[in-house]
């Protein structure tokens, strides 16, 4: 059984200092990453003198229903309005959302008659499979410019957060879903108890819900704290998500463990009152690891800060003993992880030169509060240097295939996370 799980009841509406889902005061640091802009603030040449906000990354912890979580300083009209993130850009994300696709629509027999739904479907990197199978699929998404490459796909897309209101719209057009989909969302919406009550009432009867996000034992076991920024308001454990969707009348029945974005979660939930989908062996079995390991007791999550300080320091020695030896180093990718990577450790052109990536939406502009320069993947080649440091490191072996060549004037890879590793 959940431990405590019907004696938590989620709270209408998140307020400040107070836990999103059941509304305990947060007392408890996870770490403090100090003050940083928001991650995907990308800057145009003409915005650098401008002045950029910076918030804090204060990760607190709950101490009644453990969830890891920020406080709301950024509000997702401010971040999703015109976002840089655009999910087809990466090669092996796509291979996973197609592998998704074709398991999805075998294990629940999806069909021409079915709906599938994806909340936060971005560029409609995953509903373009379901679509090319004549499944009918319709996409919600906040950003009206990712949206927009959607349905320039041929994908239904409704620009709009996802919640109550709109699962009830959605229901009275008639878009009641067999399966609703949603990845690396969980994590970025402030009022999980909406999201969640909007899941539940957007599923038909015998519906299913999938959601993917990264697993909150792998994070800390792994030091993966530069998944930590202002639009991720939220970290789950297995023990939290399951109280979170008990409250709301649904049941986690099954749990991949998947080696996505350095470790995720796929959740498999039903309404609670359809059983006739059995809980399996494997949620047991996941739920009592993680509680073998503490993810009920606040002491666990004590010594994570001192943890994430000593990776700081050995990621600044590396770079500042390479560039007094005379070493170049640049930078692969612009995501979120990597800005707040870069701002917490105060890495600028001082000691990285300029980072590449593959989204035009990207290029030839800056990152936010370092004002590192972001160029197509071809400047490497020109400028040939000695290090590149992936800053995707949950990409890094797609990268380091794709930018082989590195190796040819005898450049090196280097990996940050869990701990500075050089490739050769």
């Amino acid at each position: 059984m959940i431990t405590d799980v019907e004696k938590l009841t989620p709270i209408d509406s998140p307020t400040a200092g107070h836990c999103r889902f059941c509304g305990a005061p947060l007392q408890n640091t996870l770490v403090d990453l100090g003050m940083s802009p928001p991650c995907n603030n990308i800057l145009k040449p003409e915005q650098l003198n401008d002045m950029e906000p910076f918030y804090p990354l204060h990760v607190w912890v709950c101490d009644r229903c453990f969830l890891v979580q920020l406080q709301e300083y950024v509000t997702p009209d401010e971040i999703f309005s015109d976002y840089s993130y655009f999910s087809s850009f990466s090669d092996s994300w796509l291979r996973h959302a197609q592998q998704y696709v074709e398991m999805a629509s075998e294990r629940f027999a999806l069909g021409s008659e079915s709906q599938v739904v994806e909340i936060a479907s971005n560029d409609g990197y995953l509903l373009q499979y379901f679509v090319q199978q004549s499944i009918p699929a319709l996409g919600v998404e906040p950003a009206a410019n990712v949206a927009e490459v959607a349905v320039e796909k041929g994908i239904p897309t409704v620009v709009k957060f996802f919640g109550r209101q709109t699962a009830r719209e959605l229901a009275a057009e008639g878009k009641q879903a067999d399966l609703i989909i949603g990845n690396n969302v969980l994590a970025h919406v402030p009022d999980v108890n909406d999201l969640v009550a909007g899941m539940k009432i957007l599923l038909k009867p015998e519906g299913h819900v999938t959601m993917e996000f990264p697993h909150l034992l792998r994070l800390m076991a792994e030091n993966q704290f530069d998944t930590i920024y202002h639009e991720h308001f939220s970290y789950f454990s297995l023990f939290t998500v399951e109280k979170i969707f008990a409250a709301h009348g649904l049941t986690i029945f099954d749990v991949d463990e998947l080696p996505t974005h350095g470790g995720s979660l796929r959740i498999y939930a039903r309404h609670s009152e359809y059983t006739a989908e059995p809980v399996t062996a494997g949620v047991a079995e996941l739920r009592q690891r993680e509680l073998d390991a503490g993810y009920d007791r606040l002491e666990t999550y004590q010594s994570f800060g001192e943890q994430v300080k000593a990776t700081k320091r050995k990621l600044l020695d590396f770079m500042i003993e390479a560039r007094d030896a005379g070493k170049t180093i640049v930078g692969y990718g612009a995501p979120g992880k990597g800005n707040t990577l870069l701002n917490y450790c105060g890495i600028r052109t001082d000691l990285l030169d300029y980072t590449v990536d593959r989204s035009p939406y990207k290029q030839n502009h800056y990152l936010p509060g370092t004002h590192i320069p972001v160029y197509g993947p071809e400047k490497i080649a020109e400028t040939k240097p000695d290090y590149v440091l992936i800053l995707p490191w949950n990409l890094k072996d797609e990268i380091m295939e794709q930018m082989a060549h590195v190796r040819d004037w005898g450049g090196h890879f280097v990996v940050p996370i869990p701990e500075v590793q050089v490739y050769d």
